[in-house]
């Protein structure tokens, strides 16, 4: 088998592949792409048994073939060539052998039977979103995402489809972020649990351009033009997110989400190493907050301009929570909808766009006497 490619354009579609290879794995098989050329047609294919990735590409070939072939060995190969036309051309000896004007390189390759089978999603349920749109609902939510296991359903990114709109929500149980955009509208509500690595990856995959996905009871596909992105889904019930979410959260806090930020950054640098505790001593018109760090000896407070006019409030929470949270608030002004030190907190942009809802919940922490 024989075929010709240029470097660059394959370059270009190994690295849309590669980040479905794994780095450790106790399956060798899976640190290889597959390499299956058909009809002139040349797929390359690569899983974790988690995620896979397969793009493809035109190439003059004079016959169909299947291969193994190791991913970041022939990844770093064609990087290094530069912009240049390639030769492959198989061997009886299970040898690939890769053609220059000034080298030869050769590559075993072996056979494609070992090589998982990349799951198929029915293209019956079909959505499109604006890729811009995705990108900003993956990255409002993501970070909250639970890293424990104990709990499978918490570990991914619930997409939760509806007549009201497309809400995605995580949660690690001490804080939750609902994303809403009420422009997407479902027939009938459906929910899908995609895991924090194939979010993680998505990420980085979305570009401008609009992006399909197809569902089913176990996967999710994302089609990106010459690339398909196929992820298992988690299939756990997702916590009933709604019945932890306050309504009587009355007393109503106002900042600038900037200059908060600022005060909880140089905060975490004097709350304690185990509890990460910071207070929000809160009266009218008046925030001081202010940590302290008892095994070192330090301790710190700052006033920030605030807008509140309910009854003074003492409460305490996580520095590196509220950092996250704030880090999301895409707005200059937040909004903290609070009810007593230890009922959650409800947390809002001052302003959001139309026909959107961005919601975050974080739960106080007990103040130390």
């Amino acid at each position: 088998m024989e075929f010709k490619i240029n470097s660059k354009i394959l370059e270009k579609l190994l690295s849309k592949v590669i980040p479905a290879v794994p780095s450790r794995t106790p399956m060798p098989i899976l640190e290889n792409f597959l390499f299956d050329i058909k009809d002139g047609m040349l797929t390359v294919s690569s899983t974790d048994l988690e995620i896979a990735l397969k793009s493809s590409i035109n190439v003059a070939a004079d016959e169909n073939a299947k291969m193994v072939i190791p991913a970041r060995l022939i990844y770093d190969i064609i990087k290094s060539l530069g912009d240049t036309q390639i030769h492959f051309k198989t061997e009886q000896n299970t040898k690939i052998v890769l053609s220059t004007e000034s080298g030869v390189y050769n590559i075993s390759y072996t056979s494609p039977e070992d090589f998982p089978d990349i799951p198929t999603v029915n293209k019956e349920k079909e959505i499109t979103l604006n890729g811009n749109d995705l990108k900003k609902f993956i990255d409002q939510t993501s970070f909250a995402m639970s890293r424990e296991d104990m709990r499978p359903a918490m570990t991914g990114t619930l997409f939760e489809f509806s007549e009201a709109g497309l809400r995605f929500v995580t949660t690690d149980g001490h804080r939750l972020v609902k994303y809403v955009n009420r422009n997407i509208k479902f027939n009938k509500e459906e929910q899908y649990i995609v895991p924090e690595r194939a979010i993680s990856v998505l990420s980085k995959l979305i570009g401008e351009a609009d992006v399909k996905i197809f569902l089913s009871k176990t996967h999710m596909s994302f089609n990106f033009g010459d690339l398909d992105f196929i992820t298992r889904l988690i299939g756990e019930k997702y916590p009933a997110y709604n019945s932890v979410i306050p309504l009587e959260n009355d007393k109503i806090l106002k900042v600038k989400t900037g200059d908060l930020l600022a005060t909880i950054k140089r905060m975490m640098i004097f709350s304690s190493a185990s509890s990460k505790q910071v207070k929000f001593s809160i009266k009218e018109n008046a925030l001081e907050i202010s940590a302290e760090d008892i095994d070192h000896g330090s301790n710190a407070r700052e006033s920030v301009n605030c807008e509140y006019s309910g009854d003074p409030l003492d409460i305490g929470f996580n520095t590196a929570y509220v950092s996250d949270i704030l880090s999301h608030v895409n707005d200059d002004e937040t909004v903290f909808k609070l009810h007593s030190p230890t009922k959650a907190c409800i947390i809002e942009p001052g302003e959001i766009p139309e026909n959107e809802e961005l919601m975050l919940l974080l739960m106080p922490v007990r103040l130390n006497n």
